[in-house]
């Protein structure tokens, strides 16, 4: 299966990836294998998710060579300062066995955030080679736009909530010009998407599912990644065949109209994301 490379000045990322959360141990090991043998190369985890270990031994496992994975991993929220943050991806780097990964990034903006200080870390990690790219993730419009004025170290990408029911229009205004690749997370809407009437509808137009619908939707966007988890080896199949799904024009615009107000992650700790 072909899926699309999305190439920046900074990286170069498989449009869609394998997302792990919440799977753990013997279950992410083995579906992370599973995934990377049908054809995935892009696969995404986190400090907070419990499963780099998994992660890890699903690599070590692998046939498919180090160079053709594209590996994300997340420090969490409770490392505010850059010394914090060095330490926690040190560990991310040990759990995973890995002398690096592809993209780092800020899990989610703590409040007692110093970003300069995270940035500059990120920018000697970078450097260092232990990250070949950084960024954030669940930072809105403004916090955005704060760490691209800092210029302390190139932002990749910007990973957030983002599917047919929630509308992330203000950070693709500022990713897609800036070429910036803004990961989707939850892309089928913590399943709820499957149900809609109006994506049983387009999904069977094009002999699809609405899974596969509304993960073309995502990728028919500049700039756009999806990463949805999937620990069968059917639902991982079906998610892979969005990569060949085209929408059309009149597709696209149904599910542009629909609406784009439903937030599933939204955590205590969040930003205020209408800033």
């Amino acid at each position: 299966m072909n899926v699309p490379i999305l190439t920046t000045k900074h990286m170069a990322m498989p449009a869609l990836g394998l997302g792990t959360w919440p799977m753990k141990g013997a279950d992410c090991e083995e579906a992370v294998c599973s995934a990377l043998a049908m054809g995935y190369r892009h696969i995404d985890t986190a400090e907070m998710y419990g499963n780099e270990d998994a992660v890890g031994a699903a690599l070590a496992r692998t046939h498919v060579p180090r160079g053709e994975i594209f590996l994300t991993t997340k420090v969490w929220w409770d490392k505010p300062d850059g010394p914090a943050f060095r330490a926690a991806f040190e560990g991310c780097l040990s759990r995973l066995r890995q002398s690096y990964v592809n993209l780092l990034l800020i899990h989610w903006p703590s409040p007692e955030l110093d970003l300069p200080s995270v940035l500059t870390a990120m920018a000697k990690i970078r450097e260092e080679g232990l990250a070949r790219a950084v960024g954030v993730a669940n930072f809105p419009t403004a916090l955005l736009k704060q760490a691209l004025a800092l210029d302390i170290v190139p932002i990749a990408c910007n990973q957030v909530e983002q599917h047919v029911m929630l509308d992330q229009q203000k950070l693709l205004d500022i990713t897609q010009p800036g070429g910036i690749v803004l990961t989707s997370y939850t892309p089928l809407g913590k399943g709820e998407v499957l149900d809609h009437p109006e994506m049983r509808r387009i999904a069977e137009e094009h002999d699809a599912t609405p899974g596969q619908v509304a993960l073309a939707w995502l990728l028919s966007k500049n700039l756009v990644a999806a990463i949805p988890k999937a620990r069968g080896i059917e639902r991982q199949r079906e998610n892979l065949g969005a990569a060949k799904l085209r929408l059309s024009e009149t597709d696209l615009a149904a599910i542009g109209a629909m609406p784009k107000d439903r937030r599933y992650v939204n955590p205590a700790f969040a930003p205020a994301w209408d800033r």
